[in-house]
């Protein structure tokens, strides 16, 4: 299972530049795209009632996403769900409990951080021959 998470997880940055939860979620067929819709739309309380395994499973999962994150260097970004649809927008929550650790972890993205070469100098700086 770790193979096919960071796998995903790989083809997701190389798609998109940086990788959510929610997304692997779905590339692994935990969750489909009409469930976190639904949850966007508020018609489902919290994501983890409609994932495919357990708890436990999810744990393991954000886990070694977190891991891929690390090993990949990719730069860690909280993001915050909002509701979709009319009316005032909400919170999601992705758990049960509501329990802010939990909560933090399904919401971090992992991004690509492009690394900027450095400015290569292509003339000679002028020097100062003036003396005073």
């Amino acid at each position: 299972m770790r193979k096919r998470i960071w796998s995903c997880a790989g083809q997701l940055v190389d798609e998109k530049g940086y990788v959510s939860p929610v997304d692997l979620l779905v590339k692994i067929e935990r969750i489909t795209k009409k469930q976190v819709e639904d949850w966007r739309f508020k018609r489902i309380p919290y994501l983890e009632q409609v994932t495919d395994g357990n708890l436990s499973k999810m744990k393991f999962i954000l886990n070694e996403l977190r891991e891929f994150g690390k090993s990949a260097k990719l730069k860690s970004s909280q993001t915050v769900y909002v509701s979709w649809g009319k009316g005032p927008k909400h919170r999601l929550r992705f758990s049960k409990s509501g329990d802010p650790s939990i909560e933090t972890t399904y919401s971090t993205h992992y991004v690509l951080v492009e690394t900027k070469e450095p400015i290569k100098e292509t003339e000679p700086k002028a020097q100062n021959t003036h003396s005073f």
